[in-house]
């Protein structure tokens, strides 16, 4: 995973985690969302970009 993809993915998981803070409800989803965001930021491991074959990252 591309350093510029974690830090997206952590920026939108942060904003939904805080969303499921404030707003509360339906919104309790998007906070659990945001924080496997965050956990696939700092692994820097996301098994859909595996089962997809996507890779975001230059050829290592």
């Amino acid at each position: 995973m591309a350093f510029w993809d974690a830090i997206v993915r952590t920026l939108v998981g942060l904003i939904l985690i805080w969303l499921g803070i404030e707003k509360g409800g339906v919104f309790v989803i998007a906070e659990v969302v945001g924080f496997i965001l965050i956990f696939t930021a700092v692994t820097t491991f996301c098994p859909l970009y595996l089962i997809a074959g996507i890779k975001t990252k230059g050829d290592e």
